[in-house]
Parts: C-alpha cells; structure tokens; sequence
C-alpha cells in the first residue's frame, strides 16, 4: 500500500492494495475499450504478453481469465486468445472512461476532458445526507468539461470528500484524465456501484456558454452517485450533455 494510500485508508472507508494482475487486467481492457486491440484481433501467447507486461506468466494467465469470463476475450482452440465483438462500453471492472455520449450512427466517442477548476468547501446540508458526513465537512469540487474534437459535449461537476484523497492535485492542469483510474492508483478506491437519475432540462447560461448552445435549447442531465468497494458514496457527480449530434448509450454489466 502506498502512503497516499494508507492515509486514505486511515480516514475512510477501509481499502486494499490492488493485485498486480488487476492491474494488468485494467491495461488489456482499456486497450479493447478504447478500440486500440479491435475485435477479432488474436493476443499473443501468455509467454509474450508476460513480458511485454514484466510480470509472471500465472499474473498474465489469470488477467486473461477474468477478461474472459466478462465475455472481453474468447478462447478458440488452434487460433488462441480472441478479443470479441461484444465488450460492454462500461464494465463497472474498469469504470475508469466516462464513455457515455455515442455518436448518430451508434459508434462509441473518444472524448477529452478538460478541468476548468478545483475547489475546496464545505459540504451542505445536502450533501452531508448523501456522504454521511457533517455539515461542513470539507469536499473537493471539480467542474470539467469535455469535447469532441474541437466539439465540446459535456461539463460536469464532481464532488469528493476532501479527506479520503490526500494530495489530490489543487491545479485543475494537474488533474489526472482519468479520475477513476487515478481514485483507484492513488488511494485504492474503486468504483464498484454507480446510480443514476436523467433529466432533460432547459439549458441555463452556463450551459448555453461551455456547451455553445443557442437559446433555448434542451440539456441531458445526469445526476450519479458512485460508490466505492466499501459502499460509501465516493462521488456525487451532476453532468450536462448536449444530444444534438450525440445519444445517450448506458451498458453496465
């Protein structure tokens, strides 16, 4: 366990260190995920992957036998180990990309996020429900938009109790891309469960303005809260999405 780690640990909910083929399972499905190893493509022997990867030949064999039974890899007999062409878009697995927003024609979206700010305030009385916390309680708030392309699609602002991450970085530039992967890396969170709520709302000035929209016009909302392997609300989340050129595709198993 690292020391950012063991200080999340002391101040929350209990966490453990993640195993090394967790990792390595985490790498192979963000590559089929993100379409860097296409379906029908055939992996390398156990042997080659154990070194690309540096780790145990055992480490390779049971990452590849999770990714197979989550129906990402088949095994087919004198062809090998087969990336398939029915990867769920999200795997609470690896819910480390927030791939939500598709395109017209059902393609998944490659989008890049950008922090406009981080802050640190106290919780409200809200909040302090849904954490389990007391009022005031010190959260981290991040509002972070994202484009495709040039495109931007979505803004979204995302709340964590300021004490379960430690030197969670205070300069929107620093902030990691992928906030899960990094909750995950950094301080042995990980996403197990996520609930959400859609609305459709009017578009407010803030919208119109990071979303570049005409007025009026309609926003998809998302409210989600995303809790950790403990069952503590980790994440209270609100996100805002154009669907003008874009749908709303949720594939969780």
């Amino acid at each position: 366990m690292t020391g950012k780690q063991a200080k999340a640990a002391a101040s929350g909910p209990s966490s453990l260190p993640v195993p090394l083929y967790e990792h390595v399972k985490r790498q192979i499905a963000e590559a089929i995920l993100v379409g860097e190893l296409s379906p029908g493509t055939v992996l390398p022997g156990e042997v080659a992957l154990a070194a690309r990867y540096g780790v145990a030949v055992g480490t390779i064999r049971r990452a590849l036998a999770d990714l197979t039974a989550d129906g990402m890899l088949v095994r087919r007999r004198k062809t090998g180990t087969v990336v398939t062409g029915r990867a769920p878009q999200h795997s609470l697995r690896f819910f480390f990309q927030y791939f939500r927003l598709h395109g017209e024609d059902g393609s998944l979206q490659r989008s890049v996020p950008e922090v406009l700010s981080v802050v640190l305030r106290p919780a409200d009385a809200e909040e302090a429900v849904l954490f389990t916390e007391a009022v005031g309680e010190p959260l981290l708030c991040l509002h972070r938009i994202r484009r495709i392309g040039r495109v931007p699609v979505m803004h979204s602002r995302i709340r964590l109790i300021a004490r379960r991450v430690p030197d969670f970085p205070r300069k929107a530039a620093s902030v990691p891309a992928l906030l899960y992967l990094h909750l995950l890396d950094a301080y042995g969170i990980r996403i197990a469960a996520v609930r959400e709520k859609l609305l459709a709302e009017l578009a407010d000035k803030e919208d119109r303005r990071l979303l570049a929209l005409a007025s009026p016009n309609a926003v998809l909302v998302i409210h989600e809260e995303a809790y950790d392997q403990a069952g503590a609300l980790a994440l209270l989340s609100e996100h805002r999405a154009t669907t003008a050129h874009h749908h709303y595709v949720n594939e969780i198993r």
